[in-house]
Order: C-alpha cells, then structure tokens, then sequence
C-alpha cells in the first residue's frame, strides 16, 4: 500500500503539466482579497532533491523541468519571465521550440527558480510548497499525507516554514476526510487531488470524493491529477468526470500532455519487452478560472515540443459548462 515515493518521480513532464497548471489556477484565484482555503489530497514529502538517491536513481527530471531549464532554446527560471514578456505576433508563428516561453510555462519556471536562486533545479517544490510560496497571510492550506516516511518528512519540511496556523498538515486518508474542510468559512476554496493510483480502487475513490465534495461544496474548485496508462479505469476517469461536472451544471476543462508512445518495446537483441515509463497525463478541473483555456492553448504545444521523447509527442485542450 506504500510502495510509491513521489521523490523517485519528481520533477517529471507529468509533475510539468500538473504544477503549471495548479499555478496558474491559484494566481487567478488569489486575485481576489477574500481568503482562500487550498486542500492538497495527497501532499507527499513537500520538498524533493533532484540529486538526491530517489529522484537521481530513476531521471525523471532530466526528461522533464531539467529539460526546460536546459541550455540551447530550453528557457531559464531566471530569464522565463522576460522572455514570456517579449512574445510578439511574430513570434507566434514560429514552431514551438524556437517561441518565446507561454506566459503560464513562465510562470512555473520562474517559481522553480526561486526555490533554486543560484540557478538549475536542484531542489524541486511540490505541490505543497508551490503553494505556500504563493499564498497570502490570510490564507489556509491543508495537507494529507498517509505515507508514514513522507508524512515525517511533510511534517519538519513544513515546520521550517514556521507558517503557525496557516499550514495544518494531517496524517489522514485525503480521500476520507479532506471533505471536513468544505465548505470554509469563506466560501473559497481550490481542491487538489492526485494520488498516486498504484491501487486500481483509487479511481473510484477519486470519483467518490469529487461527488461527495461538490455535494458539500458546489462552487469550489477541483483539480483532479492522473496518469494517461493502458489502463481502462484511467481512459474511464475523465469521462466520468466531465459527466459528473455536466449533470451539476458546473463548467469544466480537460488538459492532457503525451510525451511518448505506450506501446510495449521489445529489445531485438535480447528478445525482451517492457512498457516505458508513464507516456502521459492528464489534469481535469471542475470550476476552473475562465482564464486558465487560454493559458493552457499557449502552453501545451511547448510542452509537446519541448518534453517530447518520440513523434508521439501531443497535447488535448477540451472544456466545457
């Protein structure tokens, strides 16, 4: 049940899509002075080394954030948000590749580089410090963990931040008991929520949860993570939710990004096969900012080009309500 670790994939084109999105959803949020109460279902350690023994020993990274902070047209962190500043009509029209950064890929960069001020990315921010970093005084961000080294490791992370009452970390199942927060007191609240699904069931927890928090709290936000696999509960997962938002009557937007094929590789020379490592991802909102489309349009193909690992490479922007 505890098998997987987020530091072995941190970083990667998946953590990419997921984190760009999650920013740019919460700046538009944050926009308005009324406090926001933000629920992270699944937090993980908060904090992960890039060179440290997890991330390192599988290099996820390298085909992910490392790869857009790489030299040679790959942008920077620390110049992300100039460049996204010179995009021009022109420049639109050059492949993707060779354009100025999308305004929202900026963003994620620039973030990444202020957890890394000498440069690079050594150390990678979840979702949780993502959010911290972007909070105000007067907001709240509620943390599950369930993982018992990852909950240790959330705990004194978090403690450095000395954030007091802001920050309320919880060894609880997310699934279980994130939904005693809605609504908050304020009326305002953004819900991520991406296990890691190593347990077929959570698909079906997922979808539960999603019902069970609209039912509590219909103008929330809700950000749903998973992993675009051979697997029918994953294709089921977004279809189910865009039924599910449809019969609410609540808008909705569906991202995905491909980096690579699925298909199973045989070796010619030994004979044996494997399935790569994950080909894709996808993020589905419910509630989502009216501003997020149109960022996401810019940015997707950038991510296809950028992060591609074969001519599969491709992105899907679809919304609707």
């Amino acid at each position: 049940m505890f098998s997987y670790r987020h530091a072995f994939h941190a970083g990667n084109h998946a953590d990419v899509l997921k984190h760009t999105v999650l920013i740019a959803t919460l700046s538009h949020l944050l926009e308005k002075d009324t406090a926001l109460t933000v629920v992270d279902t699944h937090a993980g350690a908060g904090l992960y080394r890039l060179d440290g023994d997890y991330a390192g020993t599988s290099g996820e990274a390298a085909e992910g954030v490392l790869r857009l902070l790489a030299p040679g047209g790959k942008a920077t962190a620390k110049t992300a948000a100039k460049t996204a500043a010179k995009t021009t009509a022109k420049a639109a029209t050059k492949p993707a590749a060779d354009a100025p950064l999308a305004p929202a890929l900026a963003d994620y960069l620039a973030l990444i580089g202020d957890f890394n001020p000498q440069g690079g990315a050594r150390i990678y921010p979840g979702s949780p410090f993502i959010v911290q970093h972007l909070l105000r005084e007067h907001d709240k961000l509620k943390l599950f963990e369930l993982h018992p080294t990852d909950a240790r490791t959330l705990d004194a992370n978090i403690a450095q931040l000395e954030a007091g009452r802001q920050i309320a970390v919880l060894r609880e199942d997310g699934f279980g008991s994130a939904t005693k927060f809605l609504p908050p007191p304020s009326r305002r609240a953004l819900v991520l929520c991406d296990p890691s699904y190593e347990i077929k069931s959570d698909y079906a927890r997922v979808l539960d949860f999603v019902a069970e928090a609209l039912k509590r709290f219909a103008t929330g936000t809700y950000a749903i993570w998973y992993p675009i696999i051979p697997r029918p509960e994953a294709h089921d997962l977004p279809r189910r939710l865009k039924t599910m938002a449809t019969k609410a009557g609540k808008p909705w937007l569906h991202a995905t990004l491909t980096v690579k094929s699925s298909k199973i590789v045989t070796d010619a020379a030994t004979g044996t096969s494997h399935r790569p490592g994950l080909p894709a991802s996808g993020m589905f909102l419910i509630n989502p900012p009216f501003t997020l489309k149109p960022l996401l349009a810019e940015a997707l193909p950038q991510m296809a080009e950028r992060l591609a690992q074969d001519r599969n490479a491709t992105f899907s922007l679809d919304a609707g309500g």
